[in-house]
């Protein structure tokens, strides 16, 4: 008896830690409840051929500026998803995207499993990335990205309280470059499945990002001819024009 007693003790002992750093991992809704609600973005319907192409885990001292050269060739605007630590250790990286007119978004700061941190712990996080960006280029920027893509009422509720809106990828345009597919999946995923106003998931940093580069050098050059232009999230939002909130489908002009 005794030891049953003891037993079920340290279970709930360790299921306390478990519980509160959990916490933000509890009360997840489906797409439609965010995107309707204008909380998260997943894409941004728009009839204008429009992409953003964006690129989370950087900035890299040889990656992202291999990546920020194909982009001017193409006159072309990234979205980068910042982490913060590596703000702080690359901040050349950093203000060469800013003086080259991309957008800097919040990736946080060490690119943690939200789903097994604290409220605090993830404000934290945000606030030392927007510190960190603000120190290298004067910019604090507006948009956040949870990173594995988890999201939760609670870290919509954290970012929105730091003022940022939460931006996703469009499903159908997550290349998992990560993973080291080879170039040619990677090319496919994105040429195939290519519409208006999609968001683009690259990632320029979290291990050799060679594919990804390569991967862009036929990706450009064949949307170009397509007739797209490469935007930032922020900038294609504007073009989707009066609308009050995202998802709502109160179509703008265009």
């Amino acid at each position: 008896m005794k030891k049953q007693a003891v037993a079920l003790f340290v279970g709930l002992a360790l299921l306390v830690p478990s519980m509160n750093g959990s916490a933000l991992a509890r009360n997840q809704h489906d797409r439609e409840y965010y995107e309707t609600r204008g909380e998260i973005v997943w894409e941004v319907p728009t009839n204008t051929k429009v992409m953003a192409l964006t690129f989370d885990d950087g900035p890299d001292p040889e990656y992202t500026l291999q990546i920020a050269e194909l982009l001017k060739q193409y006159n072309a605007k990234g979205t980068f998803f910042v982490v913060g630590s590596r703000a702080q250790a690359f901040p050349e990286v950093v203000r060469k995207l800013a003086s080259e007119q991309h957008e800097l978004a919040n990736h946080t700061y060490s690119h943690p499993d939200v789903r097994r941190i604290s409220s605090e712990r993830l404000q934290t996080e945000m606030e030392k990335t927007q510190e960190a960006i603000f120190q290298s280029t004067g910019i604090r920027p507006q948009l956040f990205r949870p990173p594995g893509g988890y999201y939760s009422d609670a870290v919509v509720n954290i970012a929105k309280k730091a003022g940022f809106l939460v931006v996703m990828w469009s499903w159908h345009q997550d290349t998992r470059d990560w993973s080291d597919p080879g170039v040619q999946k990677i090319v496919n995923k994105v040429l195939n499945n290519a519409h208006n106003g999609d968001i683009v998931l690259f990632h320029d940093y979290g291990g050799d990002r060679k594919q990804t580069v390569q991967a862009l050098r036929e990706i450009l050059p064949e949307l170009h001819k397509r007739g797209y232009q490469f935007v930032t999230v922020s900038e294609m939002m504007r073009l989707y024009g009066k609308t009050k909130k995202v998802g709502q489908g109160e179509h703008g002009d265009d």
